[in-house]
């Protein structure tokens, strides 16, 4: 039997009983009709209203709050409960002199004092809730964080999962975060992995395998949490409230929900904006050598890429191709695709290396 369906007979029970009463009641101050069909009539309506209003009174109330503090961090609600009671314990001290004022004050202001600290105590825990535990941890904790730098949780998505090179930045030890999944990025990557297209099927299973070689590296700590956003079905939407009410950036290489968290005011770390602030830089007038591969898009250009990437556009270099040949760097280009080198034949080697060519 469920909790619902208790409280239903409950709140039919006792309705139908007071119904009973009050339509007793009723008769005598009317002094007209039998008092067994008023009773009957109000003992059925009590019973009906019990049957329907019972769960909007009991269980639904519940189940609402019990929705809301499942979306609540840990933090958020260890922060409420410390101001509670620091509300409650001033209320009480605050609560003495006003009880001592003439009636009625005297009567109605402690009990009104009290919920009001109790108030203001949550709401100033909750907003100054890093600083409090920061405070605490430094104060109370052996070799906690004295310098007052909360270390956070940093959120991952499915794209940047699948992608895989969050292994190499974790390794590196550059991530010193635990690594926050929420069990709806797993879902998602699960779905993936049953998905009946090969590619994509490929995909989802690379990003399980990676998420297990993030849990075996203990020096970027992975952890799956069971924190949902409630009414949204979106994973990118989900993720970027969980990342407002965490207070914890979102490590992602998906353009779009760059571009949806940014707008909200969520900090993103972009895998592709790192790997191009650490790709190498090259100035106008440097030389470097490229392997031309293919034709480029304008009379007589050849085009090559970096070990890293980076696109070479090479003029005069269509000839060249499958060569390796010796440039000077033009113009550096940055987009949002990635850097780009201009480049034109470098005069003095007569732009060929010719143990190189091929």
């Amino acid at each position: 039997m469920s909790a619902e369906f208790f409280f239903r007979l409950l709140g039919m029970v006792g309705l139908a009983v007071g119904g009973l009463y009050l339509g007793t009641y009723l008769s005598d101050l009317a002094g007209s009709g039998p008092k067994e069909l008023w009773a009957m009539i109000f003992a059925l309506v009590g019973a009906l209203l019990g049957l329907v209003l019972t769960p909007f009174f009991t269980t639904r109330p519940a189940r609402g709050m019990r929705r809301v503090l499942g979306q609540l961090p840990a933090p958020t609600l260890a922060a409420a409960l410390i101001g509670l009671v620091a509300g409650l314990i001033v209320g009480a001290l605050a609560s003495l002199p006003l009880s001592l004022l003439p009636r009625p004050f005297g009567a109605f202001l402690p009990f009104v004092s009290a919920l009001l600290f109790a108030y203001f105590g949550v709401a100033l825990f909750v907003m100054r809730q890093n600083d409090v535990f920061s405070f605490l941890n430094a104060r109370f904790v052996p070799g906690g964080n004295a310098g007052g730098v909360e270390s956070r949780s940093i959120l991952l998505d499915t794209s940047v999962i699948i992608d895989g090179r969050v292994v190499d930045v974790g390794a590196t030890g550059f991530l010193q975060s635990t690594l926050l999944v929420p069990r709806f990025v797993l879902n998602e990557l699960q779905y993936i992995a049953d998905s009946a297209d090969p590619l994509r099927r490929q995909r989802g299973r690379r990003g399980l395998e990676i998420l297990n070689r993030l849990q075996k590296d203990q020096r970027a700590p992975l952890r799956i949490t069971d924190l949902d956003v409630e009414d949204v079905r979106g994973a990118d939407e989900k993720l970027v409230i969980l990342a407002k009410q965490l207070r914890c950036p979102i490590l992602t290489n998906d353009y779009n929900l760059n571009r949806v968290a940014e707008l909200q005011g969520v900090t993103v770390l972009n895998l592709n904006d790192l790997g191009n602030a650490l790709r190498a830089i090259f100035l106008p007038g440097e030389n470097l050598e490229v392997h031309v591969i293919q034709e480029g898009k304008e009379v007589g250009q050849g085009v090559g890429y970096l070990e890293d990437g980076t696109m070479v556009v090479v003029d005069e270099g269509r000839r060249y191709i499958d060569r390796t040949i010796e440039v000077v760097v033009t113009k550096v280009l940055q987009t949002t695709a990635g850097r780009m080198i201009f480049a034109r034949l470098e005069t003095s080697s007569g732009g060929d290396h010719g143990g190189n060519g091929r």
